[in-house]
């Protein structure tokens, strides 16, 4: 049987970057047999040892940080003046999770009773299968991956076809830096072969990112074995600006929210209620930030707006844009400032949207690309059901300048994490977490390293 052929197309000019066979079941059955050999290995190091190799390889990535921005760029479009601060983000959580190893993987010690020792280990899942996305490829591979090899578990990547040289950077890194040969591999796979080897009793537990419907799809798979899943599977990530917003930082921090990365981040900004005491103001200096991107080939210094992925997910938002025109939504973004977007490429001008509501797919549909629906509301506890009325619930954002109100609001939010005057950020020292159709599971912090291991309790009487 001739394995399918696995394509990356950049979506700069459309041309092949790389190219390879999806892996065969040889191929698959000697990584697995490699990964569980080395993971011995791994677990006969100590947490100590296991932090050194980690921040060995952290050390290589980083000297390699603009190679790797360039690489990111050619394979899915970012912009090369923000490509380089993926590493940056890389090293940040990274070291923070090799900071608290020691004392996340601590055995827990209950009071203690004569005559016996008690204690949990957390001990690794085994092997790891770690499904990566494109959007951020470096990135959304640390939050798991770390903290995986340091609790000792082995790991197998699935880079996205759209991201493949990514994941290699990883390998690379991790090989030069000690890692026993093995506990970190690579596996070109297409969608079968992935279903298939999640099937098989050699996987432990599923780390996946991406689209919802896989994500289920790929779910009931790993529940029908009983093995344990991360899923983080998208947001629809509303932002609350109240009566007393500074307008200039909301404005600003809200356009890059929802712009940077062509808007294709889980957690970027999709749609924005504004109190309508403020909502004039806010909508012409938002309409003006965003009407200054420049769009256009992403490997050029002044671009600050690549291409999206593929010509697909830009059809795709354009079909939303339109058909939210179509229910009386206006457009606030003149195309005659962007001629590159010429309706039949990846290249895909800003747009925002108002006359906006919860009719059209534009607020209730995750839209993954560079636009956002911006709406007036006339009370806190209209913007709060507004905001919870979606099927995603990754992050939600609050610009305001009392506290007490950010908390007490938060408090009733349907979502994973809650900023004030912020949007579109992972604190390490955080749980990265969602509710409903978003997933299940968390990555960083010491809740990070639970999903990874199983609890192992001990219950040694030493008296008789």
């Amino acid at each position: 049987m001739t394995n399918s052929i696995i394509q990356t197309l950049t979506p700069i000019d459309g041309s092949v970057i790389f190219e390879t066979g999806s892996a065969s079941h040889q191929a698959i059955e000697q990584a697995l047999h490699a990964g569980r050999a080395a993971r011995s290995e791994l677990c006969a190091l100590s947490i100590a040892q296991r932090k050194s190799i980690c921040s060995k390889a952290l050390a290589i990535l980083a000297e390699q940080g603009e190679d790797i921005a360039n690489e990111i760029t050619r394979q899915m479009g970012r912009p090369i003046s923000h490509s380089a601060s993926e590493i940056g983000g890389v090293v940040e959580r990274a070291n923070y999770m090799i900071s608290i190893a020691e004392p996340a993987l601590a055995d827990h010690i209950p009071d203690s009773i004569d005559g016996s020792k008690r204690f949990i280990r957390f001990a690794p899942q085994g092997t790891v299968l770690l499904v990566a996305p494109w959007n951020y490829p470096m990135l959304t591979i640390a939050n798991a991956l770390f903290p995986a090899l340091l609790a000792g578990n082995n790991v197998i990547v699935k880079p996205s076809s759209q991201t493949p040289l990514s994941t290699q950077r990883y390998v690379d890194a991790f090989d030069a830096a000690g890692l026993p040969a093995g506990a970190l591999q690579c596996l070109h796979m297409d969608h079968a072969s992935t279903e298939q080897l999640l099937k098989s009793k050699s996987v432990d537990f599923l780390c996946f990112t991406g689209s919802v419907n896989a994500g289920r799809k790929l779910g009931t798979l790993a529940a029908e074995r009983f093995i344990g899943a991360g899923l983080e599977l998208g947001g629809k990530d509303p932002a609350y600006v109240l009566s007393d917003a500074d307008i200039d930082h909301s404005v600003a921090q809200l356009v890059d929210g929802a712009f940077y990365n062509a808007g294709q981040s889980c957690c970027g900004i999709e749609r924005i209620y504004v109190h309508e005491s403020r909502f004039e103001q806010f909508v012409e200096q938002y309409a003006d930030l965003v009407g200054q991107y420049q769009l256009g080939n992403p490997l050029e210094a002044n671009t600050n707006l690549g291409p999206v992925v593929k010509r697909a997910a830009a059809d795709f938002v354009r079909q939303q844009t339109a058909e939210a025109c179509k229910q009386g939504a206006r457009t606030l973004i003149d195309p005659a400032r962007y001629p590159i977007d010429t309706g039949d490429s990846a290249y895909l001008m800003p747009q925002v949207l108002i006359d906006v509501d919860h009719s059209m797919g534009i607020m209730r549909e995750e839209s993954f690309g560079p636009v956002v629906g911006i709406m007036a509301v006339k009370s806190d506890d209209e913007a709060v059901a507004m905001m919870n009325d979606s099927n995603l619930g990754l992050t939600a954002s609050l610009w305001t300048s009392d506290l007490g109100l950010a908390e007490t609001l938060g408090d009733r939010l349907q979502t994973g994490t809650v900023f004030m005057n912020r949007c579109d950020y992972l604190d390490p020292a955080l749980a990265w977490t969602g509710v409903k159709d978003t997933g299940v599971g968390v990555s960083l912090s010491p809740l990070g390293f639970k999903q990874l291991t199983r609890a192992k309790s001990f219950n040694l009487k030493v008296s008789l």
